[in-house]
């Protein structure tokens, strides 16, 4: 059973984490600032550290630079209340693994966790680039190009397209768009799936994204 540290003093965030990834058999540690986040992670124990930037003391970008400058491989997601383009920028290209927003869905996280344990663990690690059709998505540095160009696209438009490319030529239904990209509890009846393909495809290319009439979409 694998093991995750959660560095986070706000303690009803923690709490809620720690309850919702034990109810999915993992084993959680709760540290409350800088310090112990990076002598804990130090152990060797944890397969993977959730990480909140405005720690006391020593702050979040401090535990992430601490941890890779002693070359630490332990997984690290961020979770925090920056939502800036700076400061996602500045987590990941410090070495973070994946950065999510609050508030946020304990799904999505849940998700995110998994990947990054498979990961981690299957010795020579999976991709960090995605290619399909002429669009590439680094995932370390979230940054998406087409056809060599680069474009911007919102949080929400990359989870999109990245569960689309990790899946190529799969039919995907709106139901399961939802599930993985927007959480369990969103209204299967929303629109919203609908709205942000048609975004998409006026992104990357309308003949990239196909839909399946009456059961969802596909790319590539």
């Amino acid at each position: 059973m694998d093991h995750i540290l959660i560095a986070e003093d706000e303690e009803h965030i923690a709490r809620f984490v720690g309850k919702g990834l034990r109810a999915h058999h993992f084993h959680t540690t709760v540290v409350a600032d800088g310090q112990d986040a990076v002598a804990h992670a130090a152990t060797g124990r944890y397969a993977l550290l959730v990480l909140d930037l405005g720690l006391p003391g020593v702050d979040g970008y401090a535990v992430l630079r601490a941890l890779r400058e002693a070359r630490n491989p332990i997984p690290i997601i961020i979770l925090t209340a920056r939502d800036g383009v700076r400061d996602t920028v500045a987590g990941l290209e410090g070495g973070a693994d994946d950065y999510m927003t609050k508030p946020f869905r304990f799904e999505e996280l849940l998700a995110r966790v998994r990947l990054r344990l498979r990961t981690s663990g299957n010795g020579q690690g999976e991709a960090s680039v995605l290619s399909v059709d002429g669009v590439t998505l680094d995932l370390r540095t979230r940054r998406a190009t087409v056809a060599e160009k680069s474009v911007d696209l919102s949080t929400r438009e990359f989870a999109l397209l990245e569960l689309m490319m990790r899946h190529p030529g799969q039919v995907l239904s709106r139901e399961q768009i939802l599930d993985r990209v927007w959480g369990f509890d969103f209204d299967p009846g929303s629109n919203v799936v609908d709205v942000y393909v048609r975004q998409l495809r006026r992104k990357i290319g309308a003949e990239r994204i196909t839909t399946v009439r009456g059961v969802g979409y596909r790319c590539g």
